[in-house]
């Protein structure tokens, strides 16, 4: 099975998109991230939700859990509201990495290995020009593995 066979096609981010759309998104889409594409529809990066976190929750409370607690409950929960104008930009590294794309011919081990390594819970499937053709979500990679019929089943000892 290559990328392109289970590759879909997901919503995507600009750098100049609101941190606030980008989280919609995510959680609308149930995603675990987002591709950020340029302008010309080519991944730029991949932003895992978890660096949205990160922006959103305070310094502070990320360095200290015990402050979490002294926040009341109405409160704590407000806490993602305070993204204001933010944008994906402000989300993304300085230096960003490589984004995490594989061609349309990859195999499933190689959009695997590539997950592992970079540790990025979606993949950008491209065309031979480099243009977004779909995306692959760690939870979409690990169905089509567990539902291909090369798995084993353990054995009671």
């Amino acid at each position: 099975m290559e990328a392109s066979d289970i590759a879909v096609n997901l919503p995507t981010v600009t750098a100049h998109d609101p941190v606030t759309k980008a989280v919609r998104i995510m959680a609308m889409g149930r995603m675990p991230g987002l591709i950020v594409v340029d302008g010309t529809g080519r991944p730029s990066s991949v932003l895992p939700g978890t660096q949205v976190l990160r922006l959103a929750v305070p310094g502070a409370y990320q360095e200290d859990p015990a402050l979490c607690r002294t926040i009341d409950e109405a409160h704590a929960d407000l806490f993602w509201g305070e993204l204001g104008e933010l944008t994906v930009g402000d989300c993304l590294p300085r230096q960003p990495a490589t984004p995490a794309t594989v061609p349309l011919d990859a195999t499933l081990l190689e959009v695997a290995a590539l997950m592992a390594r970079l540790r990025s819970p979606i993949v950008a499937v491209v065309g031979r020009d480099g243009v977004l053709a779909g995306a692959i979500t760690l939870e979409r990679l690990l169905t089509c593995l567990a539902l291909s019929g090369g798995s084993t089943q353990a054995q009671d000892g």
